[in-house]
């Protein structure tokens, strides 16, 4: 934020008491829905039927007084437990399924289609259910693959024979270990065997292979395997229950089927001939780099094996759902797992992409010192990117009996980063037996008398920002998943779960929570997104989106080593059309397209005369621009988002400080303004004057928020 060091503007009070947004239908229906929020705003927490028998009786009580007493609109439902009944996927359990549809839709209740019996995603019944796996009984070759590397250092002049390992030949090479030279042998090996003339030298000869894992989930980066296990559940619910699609089933949801299993090597047998079709080249010979340096070419073909296994589970597994569900009439949701690891590519490979053609990107924030916090932004970004509307969270899972001011931080932090979906986990049906705490129902001791308020307080929030309203920021930041892939390895010493390796260069999460912490706002860039959809317009960086059209007056370069050099090349022309770059840390010397090392060192040269400072971040943005979109007078900055539909201006700020906050917010452009507070569905006139600075006109409102409490402020520009 900046200091305002000056009050000499030219300034005039509006003490403003008229409707200032009820012009139109549209505004009076949001005014309206703000202050008693329909059931269609209201959450929609996972409810879990928890290891026991489940009855249509107690599934039609728990239904009702969810409703009545906790205001939640629905349930995404989750089986759950070795002891759970009826048998998953049985006749009697969509019997009972059935009864909790036509429960919901007497209430007028929506409902989530949750696709497994525990999690993750993709096995019909597997790890926290019973342990079986209906997918894997029935298509035992369609399960989840992983890439092994068999490796022998040999010394020539000498011959070479050994018997190929099972499993699906992928690549078989050499690499001389003092010269990184590779000779590429698959085609010299012969059925099941290899026989080489080792050249002087020692030689690593590496053979890979790709092999059924074990693992009981669908092989996610095949789509014949995943419309495999569509068809075994999600068409098993359409069979039944066709007239509830598209009215009481609104979508489905997909919980964690990330690519860290398989010890973080999750492959397919068809990866070969499809990057081939893809890139038109051969991957065979670049196959060591998965696990070495090999020289030169390293990160650039890391780059691109890493970037295509992405793809094909990008395609794969949450295409073919949402394919599925657009043929059905509803919409998909879904998250990865351990999304706040900062080098994803073990994790979730790349975590922005893994969304990009799924309806509602989402998140899980859960316990165990997971600060998923620090990734929103990744995730409502990909949303921005690829013009979604909404951005989901599964949200307090395994965290313990929080306190409902913990409970309200959460949610306010999440809707000011851009999540506009928040589902509550959980409710239990047999609440005698929880497993991860807490337990929110109305059954609760400690959290049924404050749930009612609770949930009408997200309901209010959906009901602003649950549209097709545009996201506003200056500063764009790029994602850097180049520099990610280029620096990555299987099997590294982090081991797959934490991410594998870390990446010294990779500082865009601290960027991102500096930039909020400075009351910044801002955007993750996508390369592709960078490269495919955003143009350069006088000194300002478009995206060109129909619902979140970006125009970016700052991009910031957060550490990389490696780059792609299109984008690179995009950021030099922003930069030389006198478009705002600011670096943060290493700047890139690699290319991640083969043959283009020399043209990002020259690029960089000419950009950046010294090393940049990520100390001097704050005091770089404030030089950057005269006036920004938002700014704060003092020296706290509450978090904050700004939208526009339909030419309404919404502000959401929150304060999650424990303690009060009195200051004045600075809103580029005269805007007519009330306070629509989300806590109490009051509506009154916000005190506000505007001024001049520079030479924009500018709003300062007056902010009073106690501690953990939010308030939206909207209204319209006036040119007068």
């Amino acid at each position: 934020m900046r200091l305002r060091k000056s009050e000499s503007f030219c300034a005039w009070l509006v003490l403003c008491s008229c409707c200032i947004v009820s012009a139109g239908s549209s505004t009076t229906q949001m005014r309206s829905n703000f202050r008693d929020p329909p059931v269609q705003y209201w959450p929609r927490p996972l409810w879990f039927w928890n290891d026991t028998e489940v009855t249509i009786a107690g599934v039609g009580e728990q239904t009702r007084k969810s409703k009545e007493l906790s205001k939640y609109g629905g349930f995404g439902i989750l089986p759950f437990g070795k002891s759970f009944r009826p048998e998953y996927l049985s006749e009697e359990y969509f019997a009972l399924y059935g009864a909790a549809l036509e429960q919901a839709r007497r209430l007028g209740m929506t409902m989530s289609l949750y696709d497994e019996y525990g999690f993750p995603s993709g096995s019909a019944g597997a790890p926290n259910s019973r342990d079986t796996s209906l997918f894997q009984r029935k298509h035992p070759d369609l399960t989840l693959k992983r890439l092994d590397k068999h490796e022998q250092t040999v010394a020539g002049p000498s011959v070479y024979e050994a018997t190929i390992p099972s499993g699906t030949l992928m690549s078989v090479v050499a690499m001389n270990t003092a010269t990184l030279e590779r000779i590429h042998l698959t085609n010299a090996a012969d059925s099941r065997s290899l026989r080489w003339d080792v050249p002087q030298g020692t030689w690593k000869v590496m053979v890979f292979v790709c092999v059924i894992d074990g693992y009981p989930c669908c092989d996610y980066l095949d789509p014949e395997a995943v419309d495999a296990f569509i068809e075994m559940t999600h068409q098993a619910y359409y069979d039944r229950f066709k007239d509830h699609f598209g009215t009481t089933i609104d979508s489905t949801f997909h919980d964690e089927p990330t690519l860290y299993r398989g010890e973080g090597r999750t492959w397919t047998d068809r990866f070969n001939e499809k990057f081939k079709t893809r890139h038109g080249f051969d991957p065979r010979p670049y196959y060591p780099a998965l696990w070495h340096d090999i020289g030169p070419d390293t990160q650039a073909a890391r780059n691109y094996l890493f970037g295509f296994r992405t793809e094909l589970y990008a395609q794969g597994f949450p295409k073919r759902i949402q394919d599925w569900c657009d043929e059905h009439g509803i919409e998909a949701t879904g998250h990865q797992d351990q999304e706040e690891v900062a080098n994803p590519v073990s994790v979730a490979g790349d975590l922005m992409k893994c969304f990009q053609h799924q309806e509602i990107p989402g998140v899980d924030k859960i316990g165990g010192n997971r600060p998923a916090e620090r990734v929103y932004k990744v995730i409502s970004s990909a949303a921005y990117n690829w013009d979604r509307t909404l951005v989901m969270s599964e949200t307090y899972g395994a965290m313990g009996n929080l306190s409902w001011d913990q409970i309200y931080t959460v949610a306010m932090e999440q809707y000011t980063k851009g999540i506009n979906l928040l589902i509550p986990h959980a409710v239990w049906y047999d609440d005698t037996h929880v497993a991860f705490e807490p337990e929110l129902s109305y059954r609760s001791p400690i959290y049924a008398d404050g749930l009612p308020e609770f949930n009408t307080c997200l309901a209010r929030l959906n009901v602003m920002l649950q549209n097709d309203a545009c996201h506003v920021a200056d500063i764009a930041v790029l994602y850097p998943i180049a520099t990610l892939q280029g620096s990555h390895h299987l099997d590294g010493p982090l081991g797959y779960y934490q991410g594998g390796v870390a990446v010294p260069e990779a500082d865009y999460l601290d960027v991102g929570e500096t930039l909020i912490a400075a009351g910044r706002d801002y955007t993750f860039l996508h390369p592709d997104v960078l490269d495919e959809r955003c143009t350069i317009e006088g000194n300002e960086l478009l995206l060109r989106n129909k619902i979140h059209p970006g125009r970016f007056k700052v991009l910031v370069l957060p550490g990389h080593k490696t780059i792609r050099w299109s984008n690179l090349r995009k950021i030099k022309a922003f930069h030389d059309a006198d478009g705002k770059v600011i670096a943060t840390g290493e700047l890139p010397s690699k290319s991640a397209e083969f043959g283009h090392d020399a043209d990002v060192a020259g690029a960089i040269a000419t950009m950046f005369a010294k090393k940049p400072d990520a100390a001097t971040l704050r005091e770089r943005l404030d030089n950057a621009l005269a006036v920004y979109d938002v700014e704060y007078e003092g020296a706290r900055a509450p978090r904050y988002i700004h939208k526009v539909k339909d030419g309404v201006h919404v502000y959401l700020f929150a304060n999650i400080d424990p303690t009060a906050l009195d200051t004045h917010v600075i809103l580029r452009g005269r805007l007519e303004l009330e306070a629509w507070d989300p806590h109490t569905g009051n509506v009154q006139p916000a005190q506000y004057t505007h001024e001049i600075e520079g030479d924009c006109t500018v709003t300062r409102v007056r902010l009073t928020l106690p501690p953990v409490r939010s308030l939206f402020f909207l209204g319209r520009q006036n040119e007068g």
